[in-house]
């Protein structure tokens, strides 16, 4: 990944304002990258853009190449003709996302859409090409999409022979399901062509997505009911082993995720052909990535299925080969390796062998230990600095119950001057832009200089997570002025 010296806000989609209970890619998403590039900025960078069910995390998908519908914008759809006529909007709490409201509500709005203009959009061109482009992923997907709204259960409990995959049953169910087919479809080529336009208008402002792209995917997911071959499942579909991390900064008893984990064994033998598949297409919705839990990338954590914490458990390398086939597959590597966490000597030969950027996070740095890689002294120039992460409180919040007395005795030392929970964020943002790390990010939250009410995702907790939304008062030109401000100075723009 090369670029010049430049910044950008972490904001995604699903937190913008919207009337439709979720954020979208509709008007405020274009207000959104007008904003960005008239503060001078290079990057939005999003969380994966996969479809969720109602737990709503996006590292946690129902396929790790499908679009999330979530996403698809009414007003959109209608300037686009694809819908005759907006329907009324649910108005929700413009503050928080309530997932199964705005499941119903994005339902409604897509079989409105497929009842209106499905049949004149399936004799078009583009759509042929989308489809028959998609057709590795997009078959799979859309027959599991159809069969999970017919059984309405998770692929386990599925009768057997279309569970297992037989031909001949599945075959019967393609005929069977084939308009709830053509919806799921039809909802994947309206995500692809708004968040396409999307995409194509921040690049025209200057802005690139920078996206992400999740290291495992949800057991209930079209990828291992389709693939069981490439994770470690039983013949029954089971998980035998799943992901997660040993204990850390984020839980004392580490965080079991409970996805299975990948065969690399059988994903060596088939020349990695269905990882590279997923991080193509994750790059054809993007400009950059981030790859998230990058230390997977050399040994993951392997915990017994059985095991209800992850303190059981062992470190798995991955074949040696692995690499080299990414670098050959994209020798470009517009990669950032997201280098939280346990990290060893192997994962950091790893990240300077690729030559990418890992992560620098200001709320890390600040432990009294003059060796730590997060202290502002210490950032490599060739990184991605953030004041925090998704997975972190905001800057407020960890200053006003997280940070202990050496935490702050550390950063005014640091600083040479005292620190009031009325200066922290700005100081935080100052060292942010300041630093020599050559890309800085500042999630929206910071820039609002919101509390722990605005944390996105509490690792290791069940509920309450990914909810978070800024007001449409909060996306005034106001932040953006004081962005713009730090971007000049510090040589950003």
């Amino acid at each position: 990944m090369n670029v010049s010296r430049s910044s950008g806000v972490l904001l995604h989609p699903t937190s913008l304002p919207s009337p439709w209970g979720v954020g979208d890619v509709g008007p405020w998403a274009y207000r959104f990258v007008d904003l960005l590039a008239e503060a001078g900025q290079s990057f939005w960078q999003v969380l994966p853009l996969t479809p969720v069910g109602e737990h709503g995390s996006p590292y946690s998908p129902h396929s790790l190449f499908a679009g999330n519908p979530l996403l698809l914008s009414p007003e959109g759809l209608v300037r686009s003709g694809f819908l005759r006529t907006l329907p009324e909007p649910p108005q929700r709490d413009p503050g928080m996302v309530d997932y199964p409201s705005a499941l119903r509500s994005k339902d409604a709005v897509i079989d409105a859409a497929y009842a209106f203009s499905f049949e004149n959009t399936r004799g078009e061109r583009a759509y042929a090409d989308f489809c028959a482009g998609n057709a590795p992923w997009l078959d799979d997907y859309a027959l599991y999409d159809a069969l999970s709204r017919g059984y309405g259960s998770p692929w386990l409990d599925w009768p057997e022979v279309i569970r297992r995959g037989e031909k001949a049953a599945l075959e019967e169910q393609r005929n069977k399901l084939r308009p709830s087919i053509d919806r799921s479809k039809f909802a994947q080529y309206l995500f692809h062509t708004q968040w396409s336009g999307l995409k194509s208008y921040a690049k025209s402002k200057g802005v690139l997505m920078l996206g992400d792209m999740p290291f495992y995917v949800l057991h209930d997911s079209s990828d291992i009911w389709a693939h069981p071959e490439f994770f470690k499942v039983g013949a029954d579909g089971k998980a035998l082993f799943v992901g997660g991390v040993p204990p850390d900064y984020f839980s004392k008893t580490g965080q079991r995720w409970g996805n299975p984990v990948y065969d690399w064994v059988r994903m060596e033998e088939d020349g990695y052909r269905w990882w590279k598949s997923r991080a193509a297409r994750a790059l054809r919705l993007s400009d950059f990535l981030r790859l998230d839990h990058f230390r997977g990338y050399v040994a993951y954590w392997e915990i017994p299925a059985a095991s209800p914490t992850a303190e059981i458990g062992a470190w798995v390398p991955l074949p040696s080969s692995f690499l080299n086939e990414l670098i050959a597959a994209f020798p470009d590597l517009p990669f950032v390796a997201e280098d939280l966490g346990v990290i060893t000597d192997d994962v950091r030969a790893a990240i300077s062998r690729l030559g990418i950027p890992g992560m620098r996070v200001l709320q890390f740095g600040f432990d009294g230990s003059p060796d730590n890689p997060h202290l502002p002294s210490n950032h490599a120039k060739n990184s991605l600095v953030c004041t925090g992460t998704h997975d972190t409180n905001t800057v407020a919040g960890w200053f006003a119950n997280e940070a202990t007395p050496e935490n702050r005795g550390a950063l005014e030392n640091y600083l040479g001057r005292s620190v009031t929970k009325e200066s922290v964020v700005s100081e935080f943002l100052e060292m942010a832009s300041g630093s020599v790390a050559d890309i800085c990010i500042f999630p929206m939250q910071d820039l609002l200089g919101l509390g722990s009410d605005a944390r996105m995702n509490d690792p290791g907790t069940s509920s309450g997570n990914w909810r978070w939304r800024v007001r449409p008062e909060e996306l005034s030109e106001a932040p953006f002025l004081r962005l713009r401000e730090l971007t000049q100075s510090n040589g950003r723009g």
